[in-house]
């Protein structure tokens, strides 16, 4: 047994209150190295003639990856505080685990234990319910539709006249949105998210000139709420992005800081390094990345900190959005999320806040900052096991493994998981425009828990390579859309919609495929139901024998309303099934 890998902490993904009652805990070993694990836990305050008085329950495995196994439990204790160890074992050899070490009898003494002093009620992570069941649907606004012509920016192209360079316009807008509403109301979504849809110089718009100002080319403030009003009577929940990290080149601040250098009043909003102020391939003051035209600004500022906080209130008062994307979020301070989550939240408490982070998050998920992430971990491992093919099936379950066990999981069921977006090339591309592959590709992203997002135009197989070739304009003509494709997600969308199951209700594992290491099979269960996904990531047939005593069950292949016979399920190459049967 080795004991340097044997690993908890009474904190984050590791302990952690699922709700008012239930604590989640879990432990990682070094990998196929622990036979057994048992909880020993118990009140800190009860005790027996001396002798604190503590239970023993058996842990479950819960996932492998490359170099670990995680064992988990759940537990209520009755007075909300909890003392507790853990007891290892493997052959003959059975070791106790405390916050104090380890020892080869369990210590008398509670102070030795790992320990959740209290479970309090405002400590539980409470993001909205209705994230676990939205289908976003990522609208970059100037390449989406063109529904007002007469306010097309100057030189804006004939729509999808070209490719897309980083500066020309095509004209999208918010009439052209209002416009196709009906097409996403019947594709299934029911979350819409907007890249920044404020005055700016660029057609990407994360340059920010005003805050509190639409951008003229997408319409006026009363298009917006039409917008917005017309998205809540079809079910569909609005998301606003939100560029705090750094301003505009043109933001009237930095301009003033530009023009008077040291003597400005806005000195202290940015970082600047010197004066007077220079850009150029290393700007002597701080941006975001090196880009002269993004200024960072300085949120630690009480007056930025209150600028930026009164415009995060006002869409909310005035338009009546239902979310926030967080730009750049993991460049801001801290303490200015917090006062962030509490000022909205205090408006509209079923507020969903996103922030775009492309690493690891736990420091942003405590409950007191965000309720997700952009999952992109989560992303570029479907992307190499699908569409670059840099991993197997094997390998894939490891790091999703991985992902999964850094978060808690009632984090892990609202987190915002993508394929594509503006930042990245199309997923039609990536998958060199193999039809099969798309459909798998999709297929996952809408099986797997968390909170699914489809870019525009991916789901008729819109093409295009890295920014800003991600960014055509939508083509409207059935005749030039995937027409397969789309039927395909629509039906997914359907199935997540009908099966509870598949929109992050129950529990989720990965199945153990050591007898083929080709398949990726998860599955999402209650007492009663449960849901196997098991997907083909190669071009050959593969068969896998489900792990189950299936006697006197019916499994369906829900996706094709068809009656499984036997434990054997064959898939074609780039399948998927999903499986459900009940308990």
């Amino acid at each position: 047994m080795e004991f340097s890998s044997v690993y908890h902490r009474p904190n984050d993904n590791f302990a952690y209150t699922i709700n008012n009652e239930t604590i989640h805990i879990r432990l990682r070993t070094k990998r196929q190295d622990i036979a057994s694990v048992g909880l020993i836990y118990g009140d800190p305050y009860i005790s027996d003639k001396g002798q604190w008085l503590y239970e023993e329950e058996p842990m479950s495995l819960s996932g492998r990856d490359a170099h670990h196994d995680y064992w988990h439990i759940y537990v209520s204790p009755p007075y909300r505080r909890i003392r507790y160890g853990f007891k290892v074992s493997s052959g003959d050899e059975t070791a106790i685990y405390t916050e104090k070490g380890f020892f080869k009898e369990a210590p008398t003494d509670p102070g030795s234990y790992f320990a959740i002093p209290y479970v309090h009620h405002n400590e539980v992570f409470g993001a909205p319910d209705w994230v676990k069941d939205t289908i976003w649907y990522q609208i970059f606004p100037e390449r989406f539709a063109n529904g007002n012509r007469d306010n097309d920016p100057e030189g804006a192209k004939p729509w999808g006249s070209e490719e897309p360079t980083v500066d020309n316009f095509f004209g999208g807008d918010f009439e052209g949105i209002i416009e196709h509403l009906d097409y996403l109301e019947n594709l299934g979504i029911n979350g819409v998210y907007f890249t920044p849809i404020f005055e700016a110089h660029s057609n990407h718009k994360y340059d920010t000139i005003d805050y509190r100002k639409i951008d003229p080319q997408f319409g006026t403030k009363e298009t917006l709420k039409t917008l917005v009003q017309e998205c809540h009577k079809r079910g569909i929940r609005v998301m606003l992005d939100a560029v705090f990290n750094h301003s505009g080149y043109y933001f009237p601040p930095f301009q003033d800081l530009l023009e008077k250098g040291e003597d400005s009043k806005y000195k202290n909003w940015f970082h600047p390094h010197g004066f007077p102020l220079k850009g150029g391939e290393r700007p002597n003051y701080e941006t975001f990345g090196f880009f002269e035209s993004m200024p960072k600004l300085n949120t630690a500022n009480p007056e930025v900190k209150q600028y930026l906080l009164e415009v995060s209130t006002y869409w909310i008062k005035e338009f009546d959005i239902d979310a926030w994307r967080l730009d750049v979020a993991n460049e801001v301070d801290h303490p200015f999320w917090r006062e962030f989550r509490t000022t909205v939240k205090e408006i509209k408490p079923d507020l969903y806040i996103l922030g775009e982070i492309w690493h690891d998050s736990m420091p942003w998920l405590r409950g007191d900052e965000f309720d997700a992430v952009m999952n992109y971990p989560f992303t570029n491992q479907v992307f190499r096991l699908v569409a670059s093919q840099t991993i197997n099936a094997r390998e894939f379950t490891e790091e999703m493994t991985a992902i999964y066990q850094s978060y808690p999981t009632n984090v892990f069921d609202v987190t915002f998981n993508l394929l594509g977006s503006h930042d990245t090339p199309r997923i039609f591309t990536d998958c060199g425009e193999d039809l099969d592959r798309a459909k798998l590709i999709h297929a996952i992203l809408l099986t797997f828990n968390g909170s699914p997002c489809i870019y525009y135009g991916d789901e008729i197989g819109l093409t295009g390579g890295m920014d800003p070739g991600c960014r055509k304009c939508m083509i409207w003509d059935e005749e030039k859309q995937n027409s397969e494709l789309l039927t395909e997600i629509k039906a997914l969308i359907l199935l997540r919609k009908e099966e509870r199951l598949l929109a992050n209700d129950g529990m989720f594992k990965f199945l153990d495929t050591s007898g083929n290491e080709n398949i990726v099979a998860y599955m999402k269960y209650n007492q009663s139901r449960s849901v196997v996904i098991l997907i083909n990531p190669t071009d050959v047939s593969q068969s896998f024998i489900l792990p189950f005593d299936l006697k006197d069950r019916t499994i369906t292949d829900i996706r094709t309303q068809s009656t499984i016979s036997g434990r054997q399920i064959n898939l074609g190459g780039y399948q998927y099934k999903i499986l459900a049967f009940d308990h």
